[in-house]
Order: C-alpha cells, then sequence, then structure tokens
C-alpha cells in the first residue's frame, strides 16, 4: 500500500484514529494509578530518580510552552512550514513527557504540597496553599479534557494538505482551542512544580495502587 494511499485512508477516518489515540492516552495514565499489574511493568524507582524525572519533566513542558507559542506565533503570520514544525515536535515532546511520566508515576511516588519552606523571603500566607490546590486541578482538568482536542488537531494536521485543512476542516478552530488549553495546562504545571519542588517543602509517599482517577500531578 502506497503513503498517499494510507494517508487518504486515515484521512477519511480522522475521528476514529482520534478517537482509538484518546482511548490509548487515558487507558495508559489511568493504568498507572489504578491497576497495580499494570504498575508492576515498570521498575521501582528511589525517591532520587523520581526527583530527577520531575526535573525533566518540568524543563520537557517549559520547551512544549515555548514550541506551542512559536507555532502560534508562525500561523498568525502566515509562516505555514514552521507552524507545522512547532506543532509537530510539541506533539513530540508530550510524547517524551508521557515516556517519563509513566514509570516516575507508576514505580516512583508522589509528594504533597507542606507549607513551609526553607526560605524566609518565600510567604507562608494561608491562601498560598488553597491557590496551589486550585492551579493544580485547573492543569489536571485541563490535562484531561484536551487530549483529544489536541489528538484531533494533530491528526488533521498530518492527514491533510494546508488548502484542505483551511477549507475543508475545522482545523484552525480547533487547533485553537487545543493550543490555549494545552498552553495553559503546562504553565500551571510548570508553577506547581516550581511550587511543590523549589519554594515550598513536601512529604513524599512511594507509589501504591491509586484510588483516585487520572491525577497528572507534576511532582
Amino acid at each position: 500500500m502506497s503513503t498517499a494511499s494510507v494517508r487518504e485512508r486515515a484521512k477519511e477516518r480522522a475521528t476514529a484514529i482520534t478517537v482509538l489515540l484518546t482511548l490509548v492516552g487515558y487507558g495508559a495514565v489511568g493504568g498507572v494509578f489504578l491497576v497495580p499489574e499494570f504498575q508492576a511493568l515498570f521498575p521501582t524507582l528511589t525517591q532520587g530518580t523520581v526527583n530527577l524525572l520531575a526535573h525533566a519533566i518540568a524543563a520537557v513542558n517549559t520547551v512544549t510552552v515555548i514550541t506551542l507559542s512559536l507555532g502560534w506565533y508562525w500561523i498568525r503570520n502566515d509562516e505555514v512550514r514552521k507552524h507545522a514544525v512547532a506543532m509537530t515536535t510539541s506533539f513530540g515532546l508530550i510524547l517524551l513527557f508521557l515516556g517519563m511520566y509513566l514509570p516516575k508515576v507508576a514505580g516512583g511516588g508522589t509528594k504533597e504540597f507542606v507549607l513551609d519552606s526553607a526560605y524566609a523571603w518565600v510567604p507562608l500566607w494561608d491562601w498560598v496553599y488553597p491557590a496551589y490546590l486550585l492551579m493544580l486541578a485547573i492543569h489536571i482538568v485541563l490535562s484531561v479534557v484536551s487530549v483529544p482536542v489536541v489528538l484531533y488537531a494533530i491528526v488533521l494536521g498530518l492527514t491533510h494538505t494546508t488548502q484542505e485543512l483551511r477549507t475543508q476542516t475545522p482545523h484552525r478552530r480547533v487547533g485553537r482551542i487545543a493550543a490555549s488549553a494545552w498552553i495553559l495546562s503546562l504553565v500551571l504545571g510548570v508553577v506547581t512544580y516550581l511550587l511543590l519542588n523549589h519554594l515550598y517543602d513536601s512529604t513524599f509517599a512511594a507509589a501504591e495502587a491509586a484510588t483516585a482517577l487520572l491525577p497528572l500531578v507534576p511532582v
């Protein structure tokens, strides 16, 4: 089967492909929290390794914010090729994120925020912890609900020509929603990472079979 025919078949099934990839993504993340048998597929990690992965994940997410922002800027200036490269790079980075996030959660553990700090200049106001929880909640919700929108925009972009994207698909509208939700989710994830890992103290709990649904907590 030629590359052209594969692309045509994928183009006709963009929605089905999006649904399938979404289910795979949800299943993988849900499995590391809810399915002990799936968790057992990953090696047990030390707290040091978990911390190292957390730092690497934050770095990847920061770079992804930059590539997404560049992609948005370039498409607004009608630089289609640069936009496509930026968005494809962003998608590759999110796969890299998952490659680190899944073993970190399954074989490592999680941290819980403690309203205390080693730095005298860091405020210990009572509203800091609720603000942290609010940002974390928004980050989690956006992380979950943006998955199918992001995947649909990516699938459309990879299976259609530039002219087709503009005249035959909702790629522009879907892409705007996907990029907005994705960027905000990543920014909040990086902010909560900084609060949890650098500005304030925390407690660490080794990974166990989870009881909460899909908490994409940036540790």
